[in-house]
């Protein structure tokens, strides 16, 4: 998949909707046994961040007082758009209450978000997002860091973490992940908008890594042979391949990239970099985020969730002696390399552990979420989860309560 699969995917979600729901008539939303019926959906699988988030919300979904109460079934609908639309179609026909889910497209599933929400059913999208406006989003890619709440953005902060370790000058290349995906899109725009900021930097290569170790060390290796003068790196997951590709060549340049356990142990031993990005933990405050909707109401949780984005550099990054984040602690050298290590959020998840997070037990008891106000994406920042501004706000330049400032975004009117 390309950047350019967006225009795509807004052509497939279009023809889904020839695919008629009429017959599911709302679906049985109990199971035969009277449970009600959980779905979590991933749109692909197979490396540690989705196994991850994907454990946090089994164990949620599978504590005792929610087993009481609902079957939930895993569903991976792979790469595919089509077959993520077709998925979700079926498990409303089949009478789901609840879907969570990870969407490949932030427009392509709308269609049949829209026709699942007329039904009753209550989607909860994490960490890439949906345009559909049913839809709850939980993502922390417009979210600000927990050291600084107005240092918004993933992309944004770490390119000018880069720009600051290579001061100002210098050549780079942009280690990018899923294409399609919200998050990729975000992450992109909001930090090629820093760089281009920067005369002296220049992005010499760019290249698909898909949030997946391997294929970014391979194309890292690819990039270096070409670029072998390169002087930093900019990275979405996948950066422990990164890593690995400068190693083999012989290189320690600056990197910024994500939250896998190779490159926290390696800031540690004093390679230099940031260490940020997405909490697989979200997956986890996501059903925690829809279940309190079933029992509480569609009001009683904001739509736009933005989680805190974490930030670990070289001087910060420790061991953790046990399985959890004690001390100022932030990776586990007992995990592998590419297990990804943010998997606590104290004051939304704190019933996550290493042992849910590894293999999806249920959690002992789940902890009532805090008020959610204060999770709440700023409406200026509502154009890049939802495609639009709402109502009383346009779009333009967002000068005051964010830094970077001058991002695209939502002003009032």
């Amino acid at each position: 998949m390309g950047k350019k699969i967006r225009s795509i995917l807004g052509a497939v979600a279009v023809g889904a909707t020839v695919i008629s729901l009429a017959a599911c008539g709302g679906g049985n939303q109990q199971a035969s046994n009277g449970k009600q019926k959980i779905y979590l959906n991933l749109s692909y699988s197979g490396n540690n961040w989705q196994d991850e988030a994907a454990n946090l919300a089994l164990s949620i979904a599978k504590a005792p007082e929610n087993a009481e109460k609902y079957d939930v079934v895993k569903q991976i609908s792979g790469t595919d758009v089509q077959k993520q639309i077709s998925d979700l179609q079926s498990m409303i026909a089949s009478g789901a209450k609840l879907i969570v889910s990870y969407p490949i497209s932030p427009t392509a599933l709308d269609s049949v978000v829209k026709q699942g929400c007329q039904r009753g059913v209550t989607f909860v999208f994490y960490d890439s997002t949906v345009n559909a406006d049913c839809a709850y989003n939980v993502a922390f890619i417009t979210g600000a860091r927990v050291d600084d709440p107005q240092k918004a953005f993933f992309g944004a902060q770490t390119a000018q973490a880069l720009v600051d370790l290579l001061h100002e000058k210098g050549k780079i290349f942009m280690n990018r992940g899923v294409p399609g995906t919200a998050t990729d899109t975000v992450h992109y725009d909001t930090a090629k908008a820093v760089f281009d900021r920067y005369p002296g930097i220049k992005v010499v290569s760019e290249f698909y890594g898909k949030w997946d170790s391997s294929v970014s060390q391979q194309e890292t290796a690819k990039a270096l042979a070409a670029h072998p003068d390169v002087d930093g790196i900019w990275s979405q997951d996948g950066e422990a391949g990164v890593l690995k590709a400068l190693e083999a060549a012989g290189k320690k340049i600056p990197v910024t990239g994500e939250n896998s356990n190779y490159f926290r142990q390696r800031l540690s031993e004093g390679w230099p970099g940031i260490s940020s990005g997405s909490p697989p933990a979200q997956a986890g405050v996501a059903m925690k985020v829809g279940l309190k909707i079933l029992q509480d109401g569609p009001d009683s949780v904001p739509k736009n969730i933005e989680m805190p984005l974490p930030w670990v550099t070289t001087e910060t990054a420790k061991a953790c002696k046990g399985s959890e984040f004690a001390n100022g602690c932030n990776f586990f050298p007992q995990a592998n390399d590419t297990f990804v290590t943010e998997i606590f959020q104290k004051d939304l998840l704190p019933e996550s552990s290493l042992d849910s997070a590894k293999s999806g037990k249920p959690a002992a008891k789940v902890q009532p979420l805090p008020d959610m106000s204060k999770f709440a994406q700023p409406e200026s920042r509502r154009i890049y989860t939802r495609g639009s501004c709402d109502p009383g706000w346009v779009e333009g330049r967002v000068t005051e309560g964010q830094e970077p400032s001058g991002l695209r975004g939502c002003v009032k009117q």
